[in-house]
C-alpha cells in the first residue's frame, strides 16, 4: 500500500474517532461546555489534562529544538514539568475549592473588581491567542507533509477539523476526545523512538539507549554524536554553551507560565472535589513523563540519523549526491519545509556550522562555500521514522500523533478563550442577564473568532511551534501566574495592586518580545534585530516573562501597601480558599 493511502486511512480513522466522540459527548448546557459538569474521574482528567498540555510544541518541536542545540534547550523539559509540580502544589486544589468557572472569574471575585476581571480577559486572550498560533503552525507542518500539499492549505485544512470537534463539543466534548489523542499521541511517539533505539543501541527504552553504547561505532551514542557534528564545526551536543543567566530565568519563566495558564487551569474545575484536583495534576505529571522521558532520546537519535544520512560514510568524507537523495528528502521540500541550495555547484549536500569562524579554514579547504541544507525544526520528529527508514505503518502513526498533539491543545485553549469572552465579558460585564443559550452561542461564535484569528497569524509565526508557545508561556508568567498566587497566598494584595501589577507584567513583556518578534507578530515590524548581541542584558524575548513576573509581584504589592486593605470579607474569603478545612465539598457555581 502507498504511504499517502496509508497516511489517509489511519489519520482519518483517528479523525473519524475524535469527531464520533464529539458529537456523542456534545455540550448541551454551559455547565457541560465550560466544565464537563464538574463530572471527570481524576485518572480520566489525567489523561486529558496531558493531552491538552502535550502541544504540537512538546511533540513535533520540542526535540527538534534539542537534536540541534543539545543540553542548552534542556530549559524546555526542565521548565514545563517543574510547572506542573508548582500547578499541583500551589493553584490547582485552591482553585478548585473556589468553585468557579473560569480563571478571570476568580480574579474578578477575589480582587472584588470587575476591571480585574476584564484585565484578566485581556491578558488570558492575549496569551492563549500566541499559544493557539504555535498549535496552528504545527498543524500546518504535519499536515503539508502526510496529505503532501503547501503548508498554508494544510493550516486551512486543520483549522477546519478544530473548529468542527472543538466548537461542537466544549469542555465535555473536548475532555473525552483529548482522552482518545493521548492514546494516539503517546504510542505514535513512543513506538517509533523504541525502533529507532534498537537500531542505533540495542536498547528497547529509549530513555535508557539515550546513554547505552552506539552499535555501529562502539562508543557511548552521546560521544559519537559529540564526535560527529565537532566535525563539521557544530557546538557540542552534550556542552553548555549560552548565557546561562538566561537559561534560568528561561526555565523560569516556563515553569511560573505552565502554572498560569489558563487553558490547563480550567481543566482543574472539571472534577468533582478538590482532592481530585490535587490527583489529577499527579495524573497528569505520569502521562507527561512518557514522552518527556522519552524526547531527549529522539533529539539526539535524530541528529545522528540526519548527519549520518547526509554522510554516510562519516563527516569526513564525501556528502551525498543531491541526485541520491533519498525519498523522505524529495517528500520535505515539497512542503517548503526542507530546502538545499547547491552554492558551489559540486551536486553534494554540504550541511555543517558556516558561522564558526574555528571551522572556516576547513570548509574552505574543502572547496564549500556555504552549509546548503535548510532544514526547519518543526519537521525532524514528524521526518524521524522515514530517516531511519522504519515500516510505513509508523510513520503513518506518526503523523496522527503529531496531529492529535496539535489539535488537542488548540482545541483547550479556544475553549479558555471562548469561556473569558462568553463568560467573564458578555455575561460578566456587558449583558449580566443573558440566558444560557445566549452565553452558549456566543461561546461558541467566540471561539470561531479566534480560530480565525489564529489560523491567520499561524501563517507568519514569530518562530518554530516550541519558541512560540514559550513566547505565550512568558506572558501568563508575567501576567496571570502573579494575580493567582497573591490572590491564593496574600491577604493584603487589593484590588489597586492587582489591577496594576497585571498591566505593567503584561504590557512590560508585551512591549520587550514585539520590539524583536515585530507588532503583533507581524513580519518586518520588529525595531530590534532578535540577536544574543541585541537583548538587554542578554535576556531572550523568550526568557523576559520571568522579569515580567517580578515586575508584577513589586507593583501589586508596592500599590497594595500604598492603599486600602481589602475588605473583611475578601480576607476570610482567602482563609476559607487556603485552610484545608472543609475541603471535601466545593463550593458550587
Amino acid at each position: 500500500m502507498e504511504q499517502y493511502t496509508l497516511n489517509l486511512l489511519i489519520v482519518g480513522a483517528s479523525f473519524a474517532l475524535y469527531i464520533g466522540i464529539a458529537v456523542w459527548a456534545r455540550a448541551g448546557s454551559t455547565s457541560e461546555f465550560y466544565a464537563a459538569s464538574r463530572g471527570v474521574h481524576p485518572v480520566t482528567n489525567g489523561m486529558a489534562t496531558a493531552a491538552d498540555w502535550m502541544s504540537a510544541a512538546s511533540f513535533i518541536s520540542m526535540a527538534g529544538l534539542i537534536a540541534f542545540t543539545g543540553y542548552d534547550n534542556s530549559s524546555f523539559l526542565m521548565g514545563w514539568t517543574g510547572g506542573y509540580v508548582l500547578l499541583a502544589l500551589l493553584l490547582a486544589p485552591y482553585l478548585r475549592k473556589f468553585g468557579k468557572f473560569t480563571v478571570p472569574e476568580f480574579i474578578g471575585d477575589r480582587f472584588y473588581s470587575p476591571t480585574a476581571r476584564l484585565v484578566a480577559v485581556a491578558c488570558l486572550i492575549i496569551a492563549s491567542i500566541t499559544y493557539v498560533i504555535g498549535q496552528m503552525t504545527g498543524v500546518g507542518v504535519a499536515f503539508s507533509r502526510f496529505l503532501e500539499v503547501d503548508k498554508e492549505i494544510g493550516l486551512f485544512i486543520g483549522a477546519g477539523i478544530v473548529f468542527f470537534y472543538a466548537v461542537l463539543g466544549g469542555m465535555k466534548g473536548i475532555t473525552y476526545t483529548q482522552v482518545a489523542q493521548y492514546c494516539v499521541l503517546i504510542l505514535a511517539y513512543t513506538v517509533p523512538a523504541i525502533f529507532i533505539s534498537l537500531q542505533l543501541t540495542g536498547m528497547a527504552l529509549p530513555p535508557l539507549g539515550l546513554f547505552s553504547e552506539h552499535v555501529a561505532s562502539g562508543v557511548p551514542l552521546l560521544e559519537k554524536l559529540d564526535q560527529v557534528i565537532a566535525d563539521l564545526g557544530f557546538n557540542s551536543y552534550t556542552g553548555h554553551h549560552t548565557n546561562t543567566f538566561n537559561m534560568v530565568l528561561f526555565t523560569l519563566s516556563l515553569m511560573i507560565g505552565t502554572a498560569g495558564l489558563p487553558h490547563v487551569i480550567i481543566r482543574f474545575f472539571t472534577v468533582p472535589k478538590v482532592a481530585d484536583a490535587r490527583w489529577s495534576a499527579g495524573w497528569a505529571l505520569v502521562f507527561i513523563a512518557l514522552l518527556y522521558l522519552t524526547a531527549p532520546a529522539v533529539g539526539a537519535m535524530a541528529r545522528l540519523n540526519l548527519v549520518d544520512t547526509i554522510y554516510p560514510n562519516g563527516p569526513t568524507q564525501d556528502s551525498l549526491a543531491y541526485d541520491e537523495r533519498p525519498d523522505w528528502m524529495k517528500n520535505w521540500e515539497v512542503t517548503g519545509l526542507l530546502k538545499f541550495e547547491d552554492k558551489n555547484g559540486d551536486g553534494r549536500i554540504q550541511f555543517y556550522n558556516d558561522k564558526s569562524e574555528s571551522f572556516a579554514a576547513t570548509a574552505a579547504a574543502n572547496g564549500w562555500q556555504g552549509s546548503e541544507l535548510n532544514v526547519n525544526r518543526d519537521i525532524l520528529v514528524l521526518a524521524n521514522p522515514e530517516i531511519a527508514q522504519l515500516p510505513g505503518w509508523v510513520i503513518a502513526l506518526v503523523a496522527a500523533g503529531g496531529l492529535a498533539a496539535a489539535l488537542s491543545t488548540a482545541a483547550g485553549l479556544l475553549l479558555a478563550i471562548s469561556s473569558a469572552v462568553s463568560h467573564d465579558l458578555i455575561k460578566g460585564a456587558i449583558n449580566p442577564k443573558i440566558s444560557e443559550k445566549g452565553e452558549l452561542l456566543a461561546a461558541r461564535i467566540a471561539m470561531a473568532v479566534a480560530i480565525v484569528v489564529a489560523t491567520y497569524l499561524g501563517l507568519n509565526p514569530p518562530g518554530f511551534a516550541a519558541q512560540t508557545v514559550a513566547l505565550a508561556f512568558g506572558l501568563a508568567a508575567a501576567s496571570i501566574f502573579p494575580a493567582l498566587m497573591m490572590g491564593i497566598f496574600s491577604k493584603r494584595v487589593n484590588n489597586k495592586g492587582a489591577v496594576a501589577g497585571m498591566l505593567a507584567g503584561l504590557i512590560f513583556t508585551l512591549v520587550y518580545i514585539f520590539s524583536y518578534k515585530g507588532w503583533l507578530f507581524i513580519p518586518g515590524t520588529n525595531f530590534l534585530a532578535d540577536t544574543p548581541e541585541n537583548w538587554i542584558f542578554g535576556i531572550s524575548p523568550l526568557s523576559i516573562g520571568a522579569i515580567g513576573a517580578m515586575l508584577n509581584f513589586a507593583v501589586a504589592i508596592g500599590i497594595s501597601r500604598m492603599t486600602d486593605e481589602p475588605p473583611q470579607e475578601i480576607q476570610d474569603l482567602v482563609e476559607s480558599i487556603r485552610i484545608p478545612r472543609g475541603a471535601g465539598a466545593a463550593t458550587t457555581h
